[in-house]
Parts: C-alpha cells; structure tokens; sequence
C-alpha cells in the first residue's frame, strides 16, 4: 500500500461534504490563494466515502445539539486575517 498527500478545496460555507477515500488521514487547513484547502493523507486504491465538514466564523455560535460529534481539525484565515474561520469535521 503506497500512501500520496491529496488536496481538496472547502468553501467557506457552513456546511459541505466532500469525497475521500476511507481510512483518510486528515493532515492541515490553509489558505492557498484565495481558497481554503484541506490536505489528506490518503491511500489512492481505496474506495471513497463521504466526510462532513462544518465551518464556523469567530464570534458565530456553533450549536451543540445533543449527539452532535465533531472534531476539529484547523482554522484559517481570509482578507489579511479580518476573518477567521474554524473548519471541524462532524462524526455523528
């Protein structure tokens, strides 16, 4: 099994779901341009499966609904640092 470094580009939106391979090893968020990128460490030969992304503004409130599980994986920012948002991935 060869593992390679894949990226994946997240809106800046509250919700999304993206397709990664299983297994994925989610590794940083940045900015890159003007877009946010996600990296992964992924093993290209495995088949894909959906992974929910939610992303929070500083200062936005972020529901804690009972059974909600999230974990977070970085924060970005946009405009010279004047917004700064939280990107978590949802488990439940």
């Amino acid at each position: 099994m060869k593992k390679t470094i894949w990226k994946y580009t997240l809106e800046t939106m509250d919700f999304q779901t993206l397709e990664i391979p299983k297994n994925a090893q989610l590794l940083t968020i940045q900015v890159q341009g003007t877009h946010c990128r996600l990296w992964a460490l992924v093993d290209p030969e495995e088949a894909t499966e959906e992974r929910d992304f939610e992303i929070f503004g500083t200062g936005n409130p972020v529901h804690c609904d009972m059974g909600v599980v999230r974990s977070y994986i970085g924060s970005y920012q946009l405009h010279g640092g004047e917004l700064v948002f939280h990107v978590f991935e949802r488990l439940d």
